[in-house]
């Protein structure tokens, strides 16, 4: 409890945050002010910043559901985000209930909503990594993780709409590499990222309000999403807007690209 004590004393209120900006675009009350204020100029500029989220959290509930049936029984999800149900594991564990899951996130705002994340059946295993994408070394020698993922056996790395908050200059390939580099053959990468292929006016302002808020952001084009999933085998149907992954009873089939305004892809490595 003095761990969340101080996460909590952590959080700046003083300039937005993408988690809890995102958080506001789904409707949730884990926000300030000053997230809620950026997040409607983000509106303003682009009514479909909401359905762009909603359909990223889509994409992950079927991604994990496909991964899960498929036979994967352990996750990698870094980048968590504040928590909102169904949580990655609640998705995993209602296919596989032994399913393990580790979380990873910099945010004292997601540290303080831990225990929502640790709630996994009795059969599988969850646990949070207070840490950044930028430090990978850091997530992998983690106690936490190797407490509860087998890293020699496949696992399902989640970066799900993390990597446009790692411009090139904090080196997003390299990382992805690294990570990916330490998974079991046959684990997978299931990855998100928005897009200015739609819409370039609209999201050159909207990364602008994220720099002015001191939130380092950046659009990537199709070819450099896919350049993620080098060396690995994309799923069918490959790097694609999410409404269009293996769409299900919960998709919308009436957004536009536009509106979505993201790519998504689920890959194995071989």
């Amino acid at each position: 409890m003095a761990e969340l004590g101080r996460a909590a004393s952590r959080i700046d209120t003083s300039k937005p945050h993408p988690a809890r900006m995102y958080d506001y675009y789904l409707g949730g009350k884990d926000h300030y002010e000053v997230d809620q204020q950026a997040a409607e100029k983000v509106v303003e500029i682009n009514p479909g910043i909401k359905i762009c989220a909603g359909t990223n959290r889509r994409f992950m509930h079927r991604a994990t559901r496909y991964l899960a049936a498929a036979g994967v029984r352990q996750f990698l999800d870094i980048g968590t985000g504040i928590p909102t149900e169904p949580n990655l594991h609640q998705v995993a564990q209602s296919v596989a209930p032994e399913a393990r899951v580790v979380y990873a996130d910099n945010d004292p705002i997601v540290l303080t909503h831990a225990q929502a994340l640790l709630r996994s059946t009795r059969e599988g295993r969850t646990a949070y990594i207070h840490a950044d994408v930028r430090e990978p070394e850091k997530i992998l020698a983690a106690q936490e993780l190797r407490e509860t993922l087998d890293m020699s056996q496949p696992v399902a790395l989640s970066l799900n709409a993390l990597l446009h908050f790692v411009p090139d200059e904090f080196h997003a390939y390299d990382l992805v590499e690294r990570l990916v580099a330490a998974l079991a053959p046959g684990s997978y990468l299931v990855l998100s990222h928005v897009t200015s292929d739609f819409a370039p006016d609209v999201w050159a302002r909207v990364v602008d309000i994220y720099h002015r808020g001191g939130i380092p952001a950046q659009t990537r084009s199709r070819a450099e999403v896919e350049r993620f999933f080098t060396g690995l085998e994309l799923i069918e149907p490959g790097v694609e807007v999410p409404h269009r992954w293996r769409p299900d009873a919960e998709t919308d089939a009436n957004v536009t690209d536009a509106d979505v305004s993201l790519y998504g892809a689920v890959a194995r490595k071989p």
